[in-house]
C-alpha cells in the first residue's frame, strides 16, 4: 500500500509540475504576441497560432468523413467559433492593456463559471474580492485603455465558453477529433480578417520565427500535454494551477514586454489569483459516477 501510495504521490507531483511548465509556455507565447503584434497585428498572429495547431493534430486526428454530420460536429463548430473570438479579442486586448491585465480580467470567465451554481457565502466573498481587484486593476491607478477593457471581457466570456463546449466535444467525439474540427474552424474564420490586414504586415524572418515559436508555446505544447497532465492529478489540482495563471503572465509581460505594473495594479492581480484559488481550492468534489471510478481504475 505504501508502494503504491508513494507511485501516487509522485505521479501527481509529475503532472502538477508539467501543468506549470504548461502555464509558462502558454504565457512566453503570450508575451511574444506581444512582440509580433505591433509588426503584423493580431489577426494574423492567431492565423499563425492556429496554422501551427492544426499542423500537429492533423496528421493524428483526421476526422473521419462518413462521421462528418452536422448533429455530430455542431459542438466542435461552435467551438471553433470560440476559439477564434477568445484568441482574437485576448491578443488585442494584450496589444491594448498589458499581458498582466489583459490575462487577469480574462480570468473572470473561468473563475465565474465554476461558481456559477454555488450557494456558499465563501464563494461570494471570493466574487466580490475577485471583483475589487479588477476594479483596482482598472480603475484606480494610471489610464486603462477601455476599448482594451472591453475586449478582455469578450476574451472571459468566450473562454467560459470554450469550457463549457469542450467538455460536451469531448463527450461526443473521440481522441482530439473535435478539437481538429475546431481549429479548422476557427483558421477558416480568422483567414478572411488576416488577409485583409496582410498590406499593413512588416514580415521578416526574426517575426516568421516568432509566429512559429507562439504556435508552438501557445497551442501545440499545450494541447499536447493536457491528456498526459489530467491523467495524474484531479480537476480541482489542475484549476488550482491555472488559477494563478496571471501572476505568471505579469512575470511575463515584465520581462519579455518590459511591462510596469504600480503596486495598486500588483495587488489586484494577487487578491484576483488568490480570490480563484482559494474558491476552487474549498470546492467539494462531486460524487464520481459509476463511470468515472471506472475509468479511474483503469488508469
Amino acid at each position: 500500500m505504501s508502494a503504491r501510495t508513494d507511485a501516487g504521490r509522485r505521479r501527481t507531483v509529475v503532472g502538477a509540475a508539467t501543468q506549470v511548465g504548461t502555464e509558462v509556455s502558454i504565457n512566453l507565447g503570450s508575451a511574444l504576441a506581444g512582440v509580433a503584434i505591433p509588426f503584423v497585428g493580431s489577426p494574423i498572429v492567431v492565423a499563425a497560432r492556429q496554422l501551427v495547431m492544426i499542423a500537429v493534430l492533423l496528421p493524428f486526428y483526421r476526422p473521419r468523413r462518413s462521421l462528418l454530420t452536422w448533429r455530430r460536429l455542431w459542438p466542435a463548430v461552435a467551438l471553433g467559433v470560440a476559439l477564434a473570438v477568445m484568441n482574437l479579442t485576448f491578443y488585442e486586448s494584450v496589444h491594448l492593456l498589458g499581458l498582466g491585465i489583459a490575462a487577469t480580467i480574462e480570468f473572470l470567465g473561468p473563475l465565474l463559471l465554476a461558481l456559477a451554481t454555488s450557494r456558499r457565502l465563501l464563494d461570494v466573498i471570493c466574487v466580490v474580492v475577485a471583483g475589487a481587484g479588477v476594479v483596482l486593476l482598472t480603475g484606480l491607478e494610471g489610464e486603462v485603455d477601455a476599448w482594451g477593457v472591453v475586449l478582455a471581457l469578450l476574451a472571459a466570456a468566450a473562454w467560459a465558453a470554450y469550457i463549457l463546449l469542450t467538455r460536451r466535444v469531448a463527450l461526443g467525439l473521440p481522441g482530439l477529433e473535435g478539437l481538429t474540427v475546431a481549429g479548422i474552424v476557427s483558421l477558416a474564420l480568422i483567414l478572411p480578417v488576416a488577409a485583409f490586414t496582410l498590406p499593413g504586415a512588416e514580415f521578416s524572418w526574426p517575426v516568421v520565427g516568432l509566429l512559429v515559436g507562439i504556435g508552438i508555446l501557445s497551442s501545440a505544447l499545450p494541447y499536447a500535454l493536457d491528456t498526459f497532465i489530467l491523467r495524474r492529478i484531479t480537476a480541482r489540482l489542475y484549476a488550482i494551477i491555472t488559477s494563478f495563471g496571471p501572476v505568471v503572465a505579469a512575470v511575463f509581460g515584465w520581462i519579455v514586454l518590459h511591462e510596469r505594473l504600480g503596486w495598486v495594479q500588483l495587488l489586484a492581480i494577487v487578491l484576483v489569483c488568490a480570490a480563484a484559488g482559494t474558491a476552487i481550492a474549498t470546492q467539494r468534489p462531486a460524487p464520481a459516477s459509476e463511470l468515472e471510478q471506472t475509468a479511474e481504475g483503469l488508469t
